[in-house]
C-alpha cells in the first residue's frame, strides 16, 4: 500500500491522543516519514497531513513566485505559520492539540480521510456534511456531461 485511501473514525483517549488508522501508518512507514507535517486546509475545516514531501511540494510552489511580491509572502505565511509537525508515538497515536481542535472543531472523535498522497483530519459531522456537498457537485457535473453528450449526434 503506497497511498492514503479510505476513511476511519477513531476516538480520542483521556490523554488527548488518537490512533492513526493502521493502513495510514503502513503508508507512513513505507514512505519512511519520521514526522508528519500538518497544515490547516484553506477552504475546509480540516487539516492536510503528510510527510516532508508535502511541505516540500508547497515550498517548491512558493519558490516559483517573485519573493518580493505579496503572493510569495502570503503563501509562506500560510504554509509555515499555519502548519506544524505531528509526532507519531510508538503506538501510532498523535496528540490532538489545540492547533488541530481550533480549526477543525474536533472534540472527542477524529475522522481520517485518505487523499492519495496525503490524508485529512476532520470532525466526523463536518466530514459527513462536506461529503454530501462533494457528492452533489460531482453528480451535477456527471449529469451535465451526460446531457451534453446526449445532445451530440454523430
Amino acid at each position: 500500500m503506497d497511498r492514503f485511501l479510505s476513511s476511519a473514525v477513531n476516538r480520542i483517549d483521556a490523554k488527548g491522543r488518537v490512533s492513526v488508522p493502521a493502513s495510514f501508518r503502513a503508508v507512513v512507514q513505507k514512505r519512511g516519514y519520521q514526522d508528519l507535517y500538518a497544515l490547516r486546509a484553506l477552504d475546509v475545516p480540516a487539516l492536510d497531513v503528510g510527510g516532508l514531501d508535502l511541505l516540500d511540494r508547497y515550498e517548491a510552489r512558493i519558490a516559483m513566485e517573485d519573493p518580493f511580491l505579496q503572493t510569495a509572502d502570503d503563501m509562506s505565511f500560510f504554509c509555515h505559520g499555519d502548519g506544524m509537525f505531528l509526532k507519531l508515538d510508538q503506538d501510532g497515536r498523535i496528540t490532538v492539540s489545540d492547533f488541530i481542535r481550533e480549526h477543525s472543531g474536533i472534540t472527542d472523535e477524529v475522522a481520517f480521510v485518505g487523499r492519495g498522497q496525503f490524508f485529512q483530519i476532520w470532525e466526523p459531522g463536518r466530514l459527513r456534511s462536506h461529503a454530501e456537498i462533494v457528492r452533489a457537485r460531482l453528480l451535477a457535473l456527471r449529469q451535465a456531461a451526460a446531457s451534453g453528450a446526449a445532445g451530440v449526434t454523430g
